[in-house]
């Protein structure tokens, strides 16, 4: 290089990035002594005069439009920016956000720092794109596609020599690079901490991401089951049976990269069963011999998973709207503002799987989801699994305590399924955790911040049962910021349109079945007193029995549904005769029990069954009956 463009020769020649710099630049030699990124970066730089001009931040409309085609990416970085800030501010930095060309976006931190970055264009609307700046944290991750630190003398350009920066850019689920996220400050306070801190979080925001542009189905997967919901979680997205979209923990889980896993059919990699994971953990054993523990959930556009002939008009119908898909975008716009949500409907209508559709599509996809059946423990060990204890807090407790269901579900979502099961004495403790957001686990007197969204599900009317004495009115009014009421089946207009997809989706379409267009009616008018669940447990056995490429028509129902008259489907959403109320409801539910009972011989676990409640709703009843 010539002295036009050389910098100014070092001060300190025992440097050994300054060294660097004297036979990289004034003797024209390879850059040694310095990280191979680095190196790299400096020869691609060497195009640049050394002094090179300030570049002027674009306009304030300029700028809006920008964030305005990055809005997905600001919004999935916010809450990791409002986490960095407080970092960085007490660390005399700043933390940048910029897009997929370099430009700033937004940059928040240091009172103290914020002047000297603006002094070198450090600041929201100026490109720093290493093809403009030369080395640099932030256009050097976007080039190297990896996290980065860039101090001192490592910038190209010698006005940066006092800079410290780590970055790590931010990638999509195709591997695409989204942005970059950036933590600035002089060159002494950027450490290997910062860098950490960076990664971490540029993988946050590819979780969140992944997510929120996510359709069709979600495989979260892990080696670990407990992992599983936490931003440690394999991710793939399956759109029309193949790969749409990974995160770098299942490129590394199958020992690949975006262009060997995007695009490929799902059943080459995950074999044919992996449908029945949807809504349900689960164990899946891949073609391979390796197992997986891991969920499937459905965000959008129904899975197709391999094309198959025009065979049956049943199953060639547009589908009908999804009643559910309103309440659904109702109850994430409130979550969102923190406000919990309360989801009813009768046993077996999707409520946990409406609970897991929320959690995907919220502000907390990256959070945990911690869901806890109120109604599935006894009354003396709902209180430690939901707040947690500390070792030797009560007889049987397990060595070094357990964190609690409240803790766990920090930074995501708690779902309380059955709410109304919750004993009334523990109803006064939720609530002041709900407005303290503190938790104190038993045999300890230290409290906990924790924050949490909450969502709360019951089969029962809670009005009624705050009439009866059974809940706190004070809970109620609490939990039920927005109510989200499931429809029945034989409520919803598109039941047939749900039969014929969830057939496919629980194995008919991967075994290339067909649903005649009479089956397919018998099953529609059908009344479901069981719901969702009991359809899905009778399509699954139609799956399960039929032959491969088979036709299954009447002959294959079960004979309940094949020997029934069909019920006509206003009839089925409005009975013709006037409902007769009980005199309680308490009244209602000791009846309803005690005719199970005895319809089963006395036998709790198909009592309950038949009830559609879980089992020891039964046993509680049957305590109470001997009191």
């Amino acid at each position: 290089m010539t002295d036009a463009t050389a910098p100014a020769r070092p001060l300190d020649g025992h440097d050994p990035i300054a060294l660097a710099r004297e036979r990289f630049f004034r003797e024209g030699r390879e850059a040694t002594g310095v990280a191979e990124p680095i190196a790299r970066s400096w020869q691609r730089s060497r195009h640049l005069p050394w002094q090179q001009q300030q570049l002027e931040p674009i306009t304030l409309g300029e700028l809006d439009a920008r964030r305005e085609q990055s809005l997905r990416l600001l919004a999935c970085a916010q809450p990791e920016l409002d986490g960095l800030a407080e970092h960085a501010a007490g660390n005399s930095c700043v933390v940048i956000l910029t897009d997929a060309s370099g430009l700033i976006l937004h940059e928040i931190g240091s009172p103290e720092f914020l002047p000297k970055a603006e002094r070198i264009a450090l600041k929201p609307g100026v490109q720093w794109s290493e093809g403009l700046r030369g080395t640099n944290a932030i256009g050097t991750a976007l080039v190297e596609r990896h996290a980065i630190m860039v101090l001192g003398g490592e910038h190209y350009l010698a006005p940066y020599a006092q800079l410290g920066c780590a970055a790590a850019p931010i990638l999509d689920g195709r591997g695409a690079v989204a942005g970059v996220l950036d933590i600035s400050g002089d060159a002494q306070r950027v450490n290997q901490h910062a860098l950490g801190l960076v990664r971490m979080s540029a993988q946050q925001v590819e979780h969140r991401m992944l997510l929120a542009g996510a359709e069709g189905h979600v495989l979260r997967f892990h080696a670990r089951p407990g992992l599983i919901g936490t931003p440690r979680e394999a991710v793939l997205v399956i759109t029309d049976g193949r790969i749409a979209g990974a995160n770098r923990l299942a490129l590394e889980f199958f020992d690949s990269d975006w262009a060997g896993l995007l695009d490929r059919d799902i059943r080459g990699l995950l074999g044919r069963d992996w449908g029945r994971l949807e809504y349900r953990r689960g164990l899946l054993t891949l073609p391979g011999g390796r197992q997986i523990a891991g969920v499937v959930e459905r965000l959008g556009a129904p899975l197709h998973a391999a094309p198959r002939p025009r065979a049956d008009a049943a199953q060639e119908a547009q589908p009908e709207s999804d009643p559910v898909a309103p309440l659904l975008a109702q109850a994430r716009r409130v979550l969102d503002q923190g406000v919990p949500v309360l989801v009813t409907g009768e046993t077996g209508s999707g409520k946990d799987v409406f609970a897991r559709r929320l959690h995907a599509a919220s502000r907390r996809s990256a959070g945990p989801f911690v869901a806890l059946d109120c109604a599935s423990l006894p009354e003396n060990l709902i209180e430690a699994e939901l707040f947690g204890y500390e070792d030797g807090a009560f007889t049987g407790a397990r060595k070094r305590g357990s964190p609690g269901r409240v803790r766990e579900a920090d930074g995501g979502i708690l779902f309380l399924d059955e709410i109304g099961e919750m004993p009334i004495g523990l109803q006064s403790r939720l609530l002041r955790v709900l407005e303290n957001r503190v938790v104190v686990p038993l045999g300890s007197g230290k409290p906990v911040p924790v924050d949490f969204d909450l969502v709360c599900a019951t089969h029962q009317s809670l009005a009624a049962m705050v009439q009866a004495g059974r809940f706190r009115a004070d809970l109620m009014y609490r939990l039920a910021g927005f109510t989200a009421s499931l429809p029945a089946l034989r409520e919803r207009a598109d039941r047939r349109a749900l039969i014929a997809r969830l057939f496919d989706e629980l194995g008919g379409r991967q075994r290339g079945l067909h649903l005649q267009e009479e089956a397919l009616d018998r099953l529609a008018a059908h009344r479901w007193p069981g719901n969702v669940r009991e359809l899905r447990s009778t399509l699954m056995s139609l799956v399960a029995l039929a032959e491969e490429g088979a036709v299954v028509g009447l002959d294959e129902l079960p004979m309940a549904l094949r020997d029934a008259t069909p019920v006509p489907a206003k009839a089925a959403a409005a009975p013709d005769r006037p409902f007769a109320a009980p005199e309680s409801l308490r009244d209602a539910t000791r009846s309803a029990i005690a005719q199970a009972l005895q319809a089963t011989g006395n036998d709790v676990a198909q009592a309950a069954r038949l009830l559609g409640v879980h089992r020891s709703t039964v046993y509680r009843h049957l305590a109470r009956r001997q009191s």
